[in-house]
């Protein structure tokens, strides 16, 4: 729990600033998740990177957010939550800057890291600060508010990248977060009061094991496609020290009298299915976000901007999504609303696996919505689900648990996706390629032999573009292909999950049904 609470502040002044400046660092935090998305093949080319490791710039920001997200409690009770938060925002703007100025993969990925760790506390102390700054009876409007500058980030983050990229610099991508940075630092300097601190205890041990473990996977998820996977010495290291601080992780949450994860929280069988859906949602949602400034940028030739704007509908479908599923949750079976949110998302990602690149924008626009509704319809029923039937002393921690469970399966999504684009590209290259031979009776057509003859240098660097070309056609095909069916997979998990009904008690506890 967020230790130490302020009192409501009266001054309707005083409530709004404080609100417009929380706003501001939401929206910066969650900008940052997909503003650098249509910018990575600029990035790319820039500090010389392959595709594969390109996506580092993504994976390293949510990896450093998910381990640093469960000890934000810990930290807002030992500093206070205005110091955590100004040092919050204060690290974020300055680790941005000194992305914006990178000038190798390394730097860019490591202040990425520093970022992510930094921007892992933004979004739980905003809710905390606007629940204790709203009085009780405005505080659902609070989370609306709240809710709606959250989303505000994936509609206006690739349209903002692209913008920027391409009338600027895609330096300017993390640039931005200054004057925004600053603004909400000031703001909350001038408004915020300071909490009250508290000693509380961390299981340091616990959740640097936790941390190593998630760290070492993420590293070899990375490389192995580069390093030939367990047939390099540095991934069988890797592998073996996550295993490692994994099984030194679940023996010390299991032997410790307050570990850093309860064991009570996985007895419950809807926290367990919730986060493991919750886990195929950030595969099947962010990795295809990775995937399509690539296809988008790269195949079909969009200039960055209407990259950016083609991408810009997957937010406002998860918004109408949201603002329909609300008013269902708690009325309708959640399981339900669950699987229609499974069901649009593995329909938005079989059609993305049928694509050309001859498809239309608008085709392109119109997955995006109903992928971005499928979000919609899994965010807020889900959430709730998973922790309704924790007690309430767990769901505070449950509920960091679960969003680590979202944003390791993105950083995993993401790094796995990559490496089979890479490897799949060149299985289906060396296919085609066998049936390019200067024996092939169709290279005799004179219109073929002009551009792709076999028998010419200009010929055959031609004939291996064109292949190329085919083969990542066919590779992001068979990613999208099995994305869907991963999406699928968590269907089967709602039968494991309990209704849950509202217990008319004092105590606004949730009860589990049959």
């Amino acid at each position: 729990m967020m230790a130490g609470r302020a009192q409501p502040v009266a001054k309707p002044s005083i409530v709004l600033a404080i609100t417009a400046c929380v706003g501001l660092a939401t929206i910066m935090q969650a900008l940052d998740t997909t503003i650098a998305n249509v910018s990575l093949p600029y990035i790319q080319g820039s500090v010389s990177a392959s595709s594969d490791q390109i996506e580092w710039v993504l994976t390293s920001y949510i990896v450093a957010a998910a381990i640093m997200t469960p000890p934000t409690g810990y930290l807002a009770g030992r500093f206070g939550r205005k110091r955590l938060f100004l040092a919050s925002i204060a690290g974020f703007t300055v680790a941005s800057m000194l992305c914006g100025v990178a000038h190798s993969l390394f730097e860019i990925v490591f202040f990425r890291l520093v970022q992510g760790a930094f921007g892992a506390a933004l979004v739980p102390l905003s809710q905390s600060v606007l629940i204790d700054t709203f009085p009780h009876e405005r505080q659902g409007s609070a989370m609306a508010y709240w809710g709606m500058a959250v989303m505000l980030g994936p509609i206006l983050g690739p349209v903002l990248g692209g913008w920027l990229t391409e009338n600027y610099s895609w330096r300017w991508v993390f640039f931005i977060n200054a004057p925004i940075g600053l603004l909400a630092f000031v703001g909350m300097t001038i408004f915020l009061e300071e909490t009250s601190r508290t000693e509380t205890h961390l299981d340091w041990f616990g959740f640097a094991m936790l941390s190593v473990a998630i760290g070492a996977l993420q590293i070899l998820l990375d490389r192995g496609e580069q390093l030939d996977w367990l047939g390099s010495s540095e991934i069988a290291i890797e592998a073996l020290v996550s295993v490692g601080a994994l099984t030194l992780f679940l023996v010390q949450i299991l032997t410790v009298d307050a570990p850093f994860v309860k064991p009570a929280l996985f007895r419950d069988r809807n926290f367990v299915a919730g986060s493991m859906v919750v886990f195929i949602v950030g595969v099947t949602f962010f990795a295809p976000l990775a995937l399509l400034p690539l296809y988008l940028e790269e195949l079909m030739g969009y200039p960055i901007m209407t990259a950016g704007i083609v991408m810009a509908p997957r937010g406002i479908g998860t918004m109408i999504a949201m603002m329909l599923v609300g008013p269902l949750v708690g009325r309708i079976d959640t399981r339900l609303l669950l699987a229609v949110g499974l069901g649009l998302t593995a329909w938005a990602l079989g059609d993305m696996s049928l694509w050309t690149p001859d498809v239309s924008a608008w085709t392109v626009a119109v997955n995006g919505v109903i992928q971005g509704g499928g979000l919609g319809f899994l965010f807020v029923p889900l959430s709730a689900t998973a922790l309704a039937t924790l007690p309430l002393q767990l769901r505070t921690e449950g509920a960091g648990i679960y969003n680590l469970a979202r944003n390791i399966g993105s950083s995993i999504g993401i790094s796995i996706v990559s490496a089979l684009l890479v490897t799949n590209t060149q299985v289906n290259h060396a296919e085609i390629g066998q049936y390019v031979t200067r024996f092939n009776r169709q290279f005799e057509m004179p219109q073929i032999a002009h551009f792709w003859s076999p028998l010419t240098a200009s010929g055959r660097a031609m004939l291996d573009a064109a292949v190329t070309r085919q083969a990542e056609i066919i590779a992001f095909s068979d990613d999208f292909k099995l994305m869907m069916f991963v999406a699928l997979a968590a269907v089967p998990l709602l039968l494991v999950v309990r209704r849950t009904a509202r217990d008319p008690g004092r105590d606004g506890s949730v009860h589990a049904g049959v």
